[in-house]
C-alpha cells in the first residue's frame, strides 16, 4: 500500500452499483480502495459527487489531499491510465459567477512544503461531551497535523486552541482562546463556507461572530500597506514656509533697477552704503548681481566689518530667500544661489563654503583658505548664522517636496523643476552617489557634528551660545528625510540600509564621547527615523562596550523588552567610569578597529581563529522553532552549549515557536549541567520566565529535578518561590515531603544572601545607567511613532479595523500560524509588536527589568519606566477590549 500512488475512499455515494463500477475501475488501473466510514490517513484520494460536511471529506481538505469527482476513475478507465486530477478537483458554485475550489490551497501548500497540514502548529485542548463525537473531531484535527489533548491536558502542554461543544464557563477558563468546533470549518473555507451549505446552526454562527475570526491571506496584505504607508509619509514639517510668497504670482513686483551705482560704491570700498542699497532693492523676482553678493561676503569675512553690516547682510539673505525661494523659481534662480554661497576667494562649491564656516566656529584647521585668526566673536557668530540661513534654505526645499510644490503647475512660464535639481542633492551627493546615504559629504558632516556635540554639550564654554551642534543636528535631518524620500518609492530596502550605515558610521566615529553626550545629542534630533537608528546604534554600541553583546536582528518591540532591558541592567551594574570618556582616550572595543558589534557577530566565522570550534548548525532552526542551543539543553550536551555561550551575539533567551528559551527546556529534561552553565553566562538568562504558567522552577520540579530547582533558587533567591503558576500554585505547593520543601527553602536563602543579588539591586554606574534609560525610551517611543504601533493597536470594537483583526488573529493563533507564508518580513515584525504587546498586558516580559533599573531615582530611567507601564496599559486594554 505504502509503493502505491492512488488509494482511494469515497464518500456520499450511496448507489450500491455506482460505487461498485467506482472500486473495479481503481483496481483495474492498479489503484487501492479503502473502506469504511472513517477518514484513513494513508489515502492519497478522496471522491465524491459534490461538496459534503462528511469527516473524510473535511479531514482530506485539511491533510491536503486530492478531492475528486467519480468521473476522474470513470474517465481514466476509458483512457486507460490515470488522468490528471487537476480537471477533476471539487469545486462549488459561489454566489459570484466564479467557482470555488475548497480543497485547492491547502493541497498546494501541502504539496509544496510549505505546511505538513491545515492545522500545523495547534495545540487543541477537546472538549466534546459525547465520545462518538470527540473521536470523529481528534480524527478530523489529526489530519491536519494538530497536537490533541483531552481534558485534563498533561502538565507540559501549551495549549494554542480549546475546543468546545457546548461551551461551557469550564472551557472558556483556560490561558487559549475557546471556539466551537465549527471553527474548523471556518479555518479550513473561510467566507465560503457559507456558499458551501453546511449546517451550522444559529447559536454556533453566533459563537463564531462573537470570536471574530480574521482571513489571514489578506491579513499580511493589509499590514503591508499599512506599513508602508507610515514609512512614506513626511516627518519633517515647516509651518514658516506656506508664508512665502510666489515670485511668479506677485501682489505687487518691482521694475528693472539700476545696480551700476552698487558696483561702483564696492569698487570705492564703500561696502555699508552699497549693502544698504542692495536691501532696499529686494523684491519678488528681482536679484541683484551676484558678484556683488560675493563682494561684499568677502569683505564680511575678513574680520573688518561691523555688527551691524554683518546682521544687514544676513538681512539681505534672508530677503532673497523669501522673496525668490529657489524651490518655486527657475533653474536661474537655483543657479544664482549657487554662485552666491561659495567662498568668495576658492569658489568649489557650496560644501565646502558650509565645512569650512563650521570648521572656523570649531577653531579647526580644516579650511579651504586661512581665515583671520584666533576666531574672532563677531566672525564666530556671523559664519554659524550663515550656516543657519542655508539650513532654513534647504528646509524650504524638504518642505516644498513634501507639500508637493517643488514642481511648478502647468502655464507658469517657467521649466519644471525636480528634486533631484536641488541644491540639497547637489550639496551632499554627486551624481555617482545619489544611491547611497552614506556619501563623502555625509560622513564629514556627521564627523564635524561629534567635533560640535562634545563642545556644544560637554565643554559648556562661551561658544555654547552659538548652538552649533543643534543647527548641524537639524541638517542632518533635513537631508536625511530629503533623501529618504526621494528613495523610497523606488527602492525600500535601500533607504533602510542607507539609515543603516549611517547610525553605524555615526557609532564607530563616536565610540570615544562620553555617553551622556550621545545621549543628550540623540534627544535633539528632530527626524524620528534618524532619532530611532540613531539610538539603537548608540545604545547597542554601549552594550558592546560594557560587555554586553545584543543581536543583529531587525529591531523589534520584542527586541528592546527581551534584549535591551537587560542589557540596561548590565549598564548599571558597569565599573563608575566606564564609557564617560572624552575624545582623546584609546579604545579597545570592538568598534575601535571600524567594525560594529553587529559586524563583528556577522564576521565571527571570517575572523575567529578557532573556526573549528563553532558547533554545526548553529544558526539552524527546525520546525519547532527550536536552535542549536535549545536542543543541546535537551540532550544535555554541556560542552556544545558552552561553545555557544562563547560566540558574540549569542542570546540566551531565545525562543522556540511555544515560547520556551533553552533553560526551561534544560530544566525540562533535567539537564543539569547545561542548567549550571547557562546560570553561569553573562549575562544571565531569565530564570521567571512563565509560558502557559509554567516557569522553570515549577518545570523542574513537576518532573522531580530537585537538584536543578535548588539551583535556580541559589542563583535567583526566595523571588521565585513567591510565582505561582496557571493553576494558582507555588513551587512549594508540587512537593509534598517536608525534607524536600525544607531544602528549597535552604537555597532559597543562599541566592537571598549572595552577592551578586544584594549587587543586582544596587546601580553602580548612575551616569551610564541614565544615558542608556534616555537612549532606550527614546528608541522606544521613536518606535512606536514610526511603525504606527499605537494607532495599529487602538482597542476598537469595529471589526474591519486592523488593529481589531490583529489582535482577534493573534489570540485565535499562534505567532508563527498567523505569519506562516508571509513573504513581507515588516508586516510580519508588526504581528511581533503586537504580540509582545499583548504579552505586557497580560503581566509578561517585564520581568527582564533588573531591581537596579526598577529602583533607581533618576530622572531618565523613571522617565523610561513610566514608558514601559503605558505599554503594559495598552496591552491591558487590548486584552481587556477584545
Amino acid at each position: 500500500m505504502s509503493s502505491c500512488t492512488h488509494v482511494f475512499q469515497i464518500s456520499g455515494i450511496k448507489i450500491r452499483e455506482k460505487k461498485k463500477v467506482l472500486v473495479q475501475g481503481i483496481q483495474q488501473l492498479g489503484g487501492k480502495y479503502i473502506g469504511g466510514s472513517v477518514y484513513q490517513h494513508c489515502s492519497t484520494h478522496l471522491i465524491i459527487p459534490q461538496v459534503l460536511s462528511s469527516e473524510k471529506f473535511l479531514a482530506a481538505c485539511a491533510a491536503g489531499k486530492w478531492v475528486v469527482t467519480p468521473d476522474y476513475v470513470l474517465d481514466s478507465v476509458k483512457n486507460g491510465s490515470w488522468l490528471a486530477e487537476g480537471p477533476y478537483e471539487v469545486a462549488i458554485s459561489t454566489c459570484t459567477t466564479s467557482a470555488f475550489y475548497p480543497v485547492r490551497q491547502w493541497r498546494e501548500k501541502v504539496a509544496s512544503g510549505r505546511l505538513k497540514g491545515a492545522f500545523q502548529g495547534w495545540r487543541v485542548l477537546l472538549m466534546v461531551q459525547e465520545p462518538t463525537r470527540r473521536a470523529m473531531f481528534k480524527r478530523l484535527l489529526k489530519a491536519g497535523r494538530a497536537k490533541v489533548y483531552h481534558w485534563p491536558p498533561p502538565s507540559h502542554a501549551s495549549v494554542t486552541h480549546v475546543m468546545a461543544k457546548p461551551i461551557t464557563e469550564a472551557s472558556k477558563s483556560h490561558n487559549a482562546p475557546c471556539y466551537p468546533v465549527t471553527h474548523i470549518v471556518q479555518h479550513l473555507f473561510g467566507s465560503n463556507c457559507a456558499d458551501m451549505k453546511f449546517n451550522i446552526t444559529d447559536d454556533e454562527l453566533t459563537e463564531r461572530k462573537k470570536a471574530g475570526f480574521v482571513d489571514l491571506s489578506k491579513l499580511e496584505t493589509e499590514l503591508r500597506d499599512y506599513v508602508i504607508k507610515q514609512e512614506g509619509r513626511p516627518r519633517l514639517f515647516f509651518l514658516e514656509f506656506l508664508g512665502y510668497r510666489d515670485p511668479y504670482r506677485p501682489q505687487s513686483q518691482a521694475t528693472e533697477t539700476d545696480f551700476r551705482n552698487v558696483g561702483s560704491m564696492i569698487e570705492c570700498g564703500l561696502f555699508i552704503e552699497a549693502l544698504d542699497s542692495i536691501r532696499s532693492a529686494v523684491f519678488p523676482g528681482l536679484l541683484p548681481p551676484a558678484p556683488y553678493l560675493v563682494s561684499l561676503l568677502e569683505y564680511a569675512q575678513q574680520g573688518n566689518a561691523t555688527t551691524v553690516f554683518l546682521k544687514t547682510f544676513q538681512q539681505v539673505m534672508y530677503n532673497l530667500l523669501i522673496t525668490n525661494p529657489p524651490w518655486l523659481a527657475t533653474r536661474r534662480v537655483k543657479k544664482y544661489f549657487t554662485q552666491v554661497l561659495q567662498c568668495p576667494r576658492c569658489k568649489t562649491g557650496l560644501w565646502p563654503f558650509l565645512e569650512t564656516a563650521i570648521s572656523y566656529c570649531l577653531s579647526g584647521e580644516v579650511t579651504c583658505h586661512p581665515l583671520p585668526g584666533p576666531a574672532l566673536p563677531t566672525l564666530l557668530h556671523f559664519h554659524c548664522d550663515l550656516l543657519a540661513f542655508v539650513l532654513k534654505l534647504f528646509q524650504g526645499e524638504l518642505h516644498s517636496l513634501t507639500t508637493g510644490d517643488f514642481l511648478l503647475p502647468e502655464g507658469a512660464g517657467v521649466s519644471q523643476s525636480s528634486a533631484s535639481g536641488s541644491l540639497l542633492y547637489g550639496t551632499f551627493w554627486t551624481v555617482w552617489e545619489r544611491g547611497t546615504l552614506l556619501s563623502r559629504a555625509v560622513k564629514q558632516l556627521t564627523q564635524l557634528l561629534v567635533q560640535a556635540a562634545v563642545e556644544d554639550y560637554g565643554e559648556r564654554d562661551e561658544k555654547q551660545e552659538l548652538h552649533l551642534a543643534d543647527t548641524l543636528l537639524d541638517l542632518l535631518s533635513v537631508l536625511v528625510e530629503f533623501w529618504c524620500q526621494q528613495h523610497f518609492k523606488l527602492n525600500q530596502n535601500l533607504v533602510e540600509k542607507g539609515l543603516k550605515d549611517l547610525a553605524e558610521h555615526f557609532a564607530v566615529i563616536s565610540q570615544d564621547v562620553s555617553s551622556v553626550i550621545l545621549a543628550e545629542l540623540v534627544v535633539r534630533i528632530r527626524s524620528t527615523r534618524l532619532k530611532l537608528v540613531m539610538a539603537d546604534a548608540i545604545f547597542r554600541n554601549l552594550c558592546c562596550r560594557n560587555g554586553f553583546t545584543v543581536g543583529d536582528e531587525p529591531l523589534s518591540l520584542k527586541k528592546m523588552v527581551l534584549s535591551y532591558l537587560p542589557a540596561l541592567g548590565t549598564l548599571s551594574q558597569s565599573p563608575t567610569g566606564a564609557c564617560l570618556s572624552q575624545p582623546g582616550r584609546t579604545s579597545h572595543s570592538c568598534t575601535s578597529r571600524g567594525i560594529g558589534c553587529s559586524a563583528q557577530s556577522s564576521l565571527v566565522n571570517e575572523t575567529c581563529p578557532e573556526k573549528e570550534n563553532i558547533p554545526r548548525g548553529l544558526n539552524r532552526v527546525n520546525a519547532a522553532g527550536e536552535t542549536l542551543l535549545h536542543r543541546a539543553c535537551k540532550r544535555n550536551q554541556v560542552e556544545t552549549v558552552l561553545q555557544i555561550l562563547a560566540l558574540p551575539g549569542t542570546d540566551v533567551n531565545v525562543k522556540d515557536h511555544a515560547g520556551w528559551t533553552p533553560l526551561q527546556e534544560a530544566c525540562n529534561h533535567g539537564s543539569t549541567a547545561c542548567v549550571e552553565a547557562l546560570l553561569r553566562h553573562h549575562p544571565a538568562p531569565v530564570v521567571d520566565n512563565q509560558v502557559g504558567g509554567v516557569t522553570p522552577l515549577h518545570d523542574a520540579l513537576l518532573n522531580k529535578h530537585m537538584d536543578i530547582a535548588k539551583l535556580l533558587l541559589e542563583h535567583a533567591g526566595s523571588a521565585l518561590l513567591e510565582q505561582t503558576n496557571g493553576n494558582g500554585r507555588t513551587a512549594l505547593d508540587l512537593v509534598s515531603a517536608t525534607s524536600q520543601k525544607e531544602e528549597l527553602l535552604r537555597s532559597a536563602q543562599v541566592g537571598d544572601s549572595a552577592p551578586r543579588n544584594r549587587a543586582a539591586t544596587e546601580v553602580l554606574n548612575l551616569p551610564l545607567l541614565e544615558s542608556g534609560s534616555c537612549l532606550l525610551a527614546h528608541l522606544i517611543f521613536s518606535y512606536q511613532q514610526e511603525r504606527g504601533l499605537s494607532s495599529c493597536t487602538q482597542p476598537s470594537d469595529k471589526s474591519h479595523s486592523l488593529g481589531y483583526k490583529l489582535v482577534r488573529a493573534l489570540e485565535a493563533h499562534a505567532l508563527q500560524r498567523v505569519t506562516v507564508g508571509w513573504m513581507d518580513q515588516r508586516a510580519v515584525r508588526l504581528v511581533e509588536d503586537a504580540e509582545t504587546l499583548l504579552e505586557l498586558g497580560r503581566g509578561s516580559c517585564l520581568g527582564q527589568v533588573s531591581q537596579a533599573v526598577k529602583g533607581c531615582k533618576g530622572e531618565n530611567t523613571q522617565f523610561l519606566m513610566e514608558i514601559l507601564e503605558d505599554l503594559k496599559s495598552r496591552g491591558e486594554a487590548l486584552v481587556a477590549h477584545h
